[in-house]
């Protein structure tokens, strides 16, 4: 009759912690106590800091687009150019309005000039004096509206330029060569890679602490950490998940972060007292872990423990395992022989 399998299970980790074996100037290490700081464990995502959606400033076809969606930018470069004869025969009719300004305010103060000598003879009214002194006034106001409308119609003319307001990458473009656009109508979304920043969500019940420590970590999927700058915390609470907003600044990007990647971030929440080992004194076999643990009498021998957290070259032990108990660390011990069949049969069945 077989044995059942949780039965078999047991007998096979008796075989395997349960034999004595002799070290030969083996390394060891001590289990060692000390603080376990908790981290409430989080999802992140990375954003660009700058990221903008560039919109048209002015009526015109578009007839020329030099980039496309994930080409590089540079700051200032040309990204859209629109038609623009509208624009310049606007401006020629401003800048003829603004000379005839000119001359309507020169002809004015000569006029004014004459009129004044005349008066202080005393051979014109006070009422002549006073209306070209008014012509001079309506002259100047009326070549400052002139010089406006030219000044209004060269800006209208470079809108139909649209330089990039930062280097870049594009990461969308809402129009194509040959429409025609309006004021506001949206044309080209992008962002920079240079300064990039970390969003996360705390849970109510660890903003708090959060907010006093000021103190949190962000690593990529492969254990890699990332230099965090400043932290900013949203002073309000989501309204349907009830969390409350931080950002942290990235310091340095390489240029392997994008937005939109996730990363998990760790926000510390507390510290309790835990026993430690280094990782290299871990025995696995298939998903038991042990260790080698010297006796004071010599021996040694395999110990199965429970492990819990990580820590650089450290784990820690929740169970099998005291303070101060001596493991052997990069074990090159051999595992004992539990190949033997440990199912019992009775004759006959």
């Amino acid at each position: 009759m077989h044995l059942a399998p949780h039965i078999r299970v047991l007998t096979l980790i008796a075989l395997w912690c349960g034999l004595p074996t002799t070290a030969s100037a083996e390394q060891t290490a001590p289990v060692q106590k000390r603080e376990l700081e908790e981290a409430v464990r989080l999802d992140g995502l990375i954003e660009a800091v700058q990221q903008s959606t560039v919109s048209a400033q002015t009526t015109g076809t578009v007839v020329e687009l030099p980039y496309d969606v994930d080409d590089s930018v540079e700051a200032g470069a040309l990204i859209v150019r629109l038609d623009d004869t509208e624009q310049r025969a606007r401006l020629g009719q401003a800048q003829a309005g603004l000379e005839e300004a000119r001359t309507g305010l020169a002809e004015a103060r000569r006029r004014f000039e004459r009129i004044k000598e005349i008066f202080d003879r005393g051979l014109a009214s006070r009422a002549e004096f006073d209306q070209a002194q008014t012509t001079v006034d309506t002259a100047r106001a009326r070549l400052e509206r002139a010089q406006s409308a030219v000044e209004e119609a060269n800006e209208q003319l470079n809108y139909t330029r649209v330089s990039a307001p930062y280097g870049g990458i594009l990461t969308e473009r809402h129009v194509e060569v040959g429409e025609s656009v309006q004021p506001g109508q949206p044309l080209l979304s992008g962002l920079s890679l240079q300064q990039l920043r970390v969003a996360v969500d705390l849970p109510q019940r660890y903003a708090d602490l959060a907010r006093r420590e000021r103190r949190a970590t962000v690593e990529l999927g492969n254990g890699r950490q990332l230099q965090t700058g400043k932290m900013t915390f949203f002073p309000y609470a989501n309204e349907q998940t009830h969390t409350f907003r931080l950002r942290m600044e990235l310091e340095a990007p390489d240029g392997s972060l994008y937005p939109g990647m996730l990363v998990k971030v760790n926000v510390p929440v507390g510290s309790r007292p835990a026993l430690w080992i280094p990782q290299s004194s871990v025995v696995h076999r298939g998903e038991m872990r042990a260790v080698y643990v010297q006796q004071a009498e010599g021996e040694t021998r395999l110990r199965m423990v429970r492990l819990g957290s990580r820590s650089d070259d450290q784990v820690e032990v929740l169970s099998g395992l005291s303070e101060g108990e001596q493991v052997i660390v990069q074990p090159t011990l051999p595992l004992p022989d539990t190949s033997e069949n440990t199912d019992d049969e009775e004759p006959g069945l």
